[in-house]
């Protein structure tokens, strides 16, 4: 499926693009933030929708215990890993981000 065929992610994406560097968000905290509580898996399948090549930072967003969720492709993991740390996101030898450090912190819920 094509994100431009669905227009009811747009609220996932526009609180994914306010993710700023150095920080990241849970599947889970992104689908309450953008009114969908309950609904991680959507957020994941709307990332995973996005074209090649989109200015969303996908990659800001991780499992609730600190790990890059595996995909089918193991390429985009290792992406997702690449552009984490190119930002200064360290990973720890369990392949753990720490949330308490880096987790995304928003003074607002509007989108």
């Amino acid at each position: 499926m094509r994100a431009e065929s669905h227009r009811g992610w747009e609220p996932i994406y526009r609180v994914v693009c306010r993710i700023p560097r150095r920080r990241v968000a849970t599947y889970g905290q992104i689908a309450r933030l953008a009114g969908l509580p309950g609904h991680a898996r959507q957020v994941g399948y709307a990332l995973h929708a996005l074209p090649d090549g989109t200015s969303v930072p996908w990659h800001r967003v991780v499992k609730a215990d600190g790990r890059i969720s595996p995909r089918s492709a193991t390429d985009w993991s290792f992406e997702q890993r690449r552009r984490l740390e190119a930002e200064g996101i360290a990973f720890d030898d369990t392949d753990r981000l720490d949330l308490a450090r880096c987790r995304w912190r928003p003074r607002s819920t509007s989108t």
